[in-house]
């Protein structure tokens, strides 16, 4: 198992200083996900989507329950575990610096694992379907798919174990996600990588996981395998969710 939640839960304060009261993003969350599977995640905004990829990731600590990656809690691992989990995040600009031109975008996971070769940017790019000439732009020179792309690139180089895509496609054009669903499908066959895939697109969820979890409220409410969860849900919220499907 590669990495594993276990009755998680996180609080944040709101409100007032004087009124201040107790929301749960998580509850009692437990999930895993094993060895080159991908975990869909799905649910409306505002469910702890997000927040769960954020602690899966060693982002958000937990205020109780604990989180295994490759067998081991977190605990503070995070310097061991560098460029061994990455993200790849709805909007690219959010991890692409719009004044740093690609190639150097791409490199810089591994200049700060103390490693960078040009070399292999340029073959990481070729890998999801660029051309290596695209080093050398800027990102606002590229399109919506191809700033994507790059996203993927630079999560890639470090050749991590596990990866969080979320809402890595809510932001293109329906032609450009199939694309982009097809290359990580691809990708993963390639290096092997594990992946929560977080999205309120069921319909993309389905193409790209072996089993789905539905959040609703901060909690786990299914989890089957992805044919079950289509053909048979179990949960009411799961059935309402597919319908509006």
């Amino acid at each position: 198992m590669i990495l594993e939640l276990d009755q998680v839960t996180v609080t944040f304060s709101t409100g007032p200083p004087l009124r201040r009261r107790a929301l749960h993003a998580m509850r009692d969350v437990s999930l895993h996900v094993g060895e080159g599977e991908t975990l869909g995640l799905v649910g409306e905004s505002g469910s702890g989507k997000t927040t769960t990829g954020r602690v899966a990731l060693g982002l958000r600590r937990p205020t109780s329950g604990t989180v295994s990656f490759e067998g081991r809690p977190f605990g503070r691992r995070r310097r061991e575990l560098a460029g061994r989990m990455q993200a790849v995040l709805q909007h690219p600009h959010w991890s692409l610096n719009p004044r740093m031109r690609v190639g150097r975008s791409v490199a810089e996971p591994l200049v700060v694992l103390g490693r960078a070769e040009r070399g292999e940017v340029r073959e990481m790019l070729e890998q999801v379907g660029l051309e290596a000439e695209l080093a050398d732009r800027y990102p606002h020179e590229l399109s919506g798919g191809q700033r994507q792309r790059v996203s993927i690139a630079r999560a890639l180089i470090t050749r991590p174990g596990f990866i969080v895509f979320d809402e890595a496609v809510s932001a293109l054009d329906v032609s450009v996600q199939v694309q982009i669903l097809n290359l990580i499908k691809d990708l993963q066959a390639d290096f092997g990588f594990s992946a929560l895939f977080i999205s309120h697109d069921l319909g993309a969820v389905r193409y790209v996981a072996d089993r789905i979890a539905v959040m609703r409220g901060g909690e786990v409410v299914e989890t089957a395998d992805t044919e079950t969860f289509y053909t048979s849900p179990a949960h009411d919220y799961s059935k309402q969710l597919l319908r509006a499907l």
